[in-house]
């Protein structure tokens, strides 16, 4: 009996290490997405400026065109005809200006992970969407290289924008220290292996020191005098929660190459 006893306390002792080491768990997940979300919302601050001239174009032509309209409409007879085409761009400019609140809204919500069919190429371009006047502000042009038909693949948007999100504005400020030379960010996908789509970040920045390739994606590490270290240090834990893998190196002639792969969805890699 008094080894049953003993039996019993240990089973008591390991279901509440067990317990203990759930919750630890359930507490690390928890931080993860609290970091991830607060760098989401810094991500979107640097993009403040850009997002503003973003949202002015289209309410600046709303408004003219809202005027035109009704000057035709004022008309004896009146021009119902321009009337009409100035209205179709009212609704045109409106809609515009909805894209961009309802992607900046999905990407600062703070709603729960999600797993669902995602096409590469379209999440890129929507990220590309909020960051492109960043880009031309810091004189930067954006070359598009994406593969056609490529497979979906499986998992958070929000987490895979992010990581584009990243990657894209790290490339913008590392060439808006470059005083001489082209200024070029080239956005890649593939299929470079069986299952797994390729996603290519290339800039001609001032590049990576080889000491420190190693330690880019090491949290709180940082080469920028602003940077708190946790960018691409939660990049690198969404691309791995997902299955793939990110790695950084040396782009040629000049610059950074940042790299991830994420697998294709199973149901059609089957």
């Amino acid at each position: 009996m008094a080894m049953l006893g003993e039996n019993a306390t240990e089973a008591i002792a390991f279901v509440l290490d067990l317990s203990e080491l759930k919750r630890a768990e359930a507490q690390a997940r928890q931080l993860q997405l609290e970091l991830a979300h607060a760098n989401r919302v810094t991500a979107i601050g640097q993009l403040a400026a850009s997002i503003s001239h973003e949202m002015k174009q289209p309410i600046a032509a709303t408004a003219v065109n809202a005027s035109t309209g009704l000057r035709c409409l004022e008309l004896d007879p009146p021009n119902v005809g321009e009337a009409r085409q100035a209205f179709d761009r009212i609704v045109r400019d409106t809609r515009r200006a909805g894209e961009v609140i309802k992607r900046i809204h999905g990407l600062v919500n703070k709603a729960p992970t999600t797993n669902e069919i995602l096409q590469i190429n379209e999440a890129i371009r929507e990220v590309l969407a909020l960051a492109s006047s960043e880009a031309n502000r810091n004189g930067v042009s954006v070359r598009l290289q994406l593969a056609e038909a490529l497979p979906p693949i499986k998992g958070d948007r929000v987490q895979v924008q992010q990581v584009m999100l990243n990657l894209i504005i790290n490339a913008i400020d590392a060439m808006s220290t470059v005083d001489d030379g082209t200024r070029e960010l080239t956005i890649s996908t593939a299929i470079n292996e069986p299952g797994a789509v390729l996603v290519a970040v290339r800039d001609c920045g001032p590049g990576i020191a080889p000491e420190n390739t190693e330690r880019l994606f090491e949290p709180f590490y940082t080469t920028k005098a602003s940077g708190m270290g946790m960018g691409l240090s939660i990049c690198h834990s969404i691309v791995k929660a997902h299955g793939g893998r990110l790695w950084a190196s040396a782009n040629v002639p000049r610059g950074a190459l940042f790299q991830f792969t994420l697998p294709v969805n199973p149901a059609v890699s089957a």
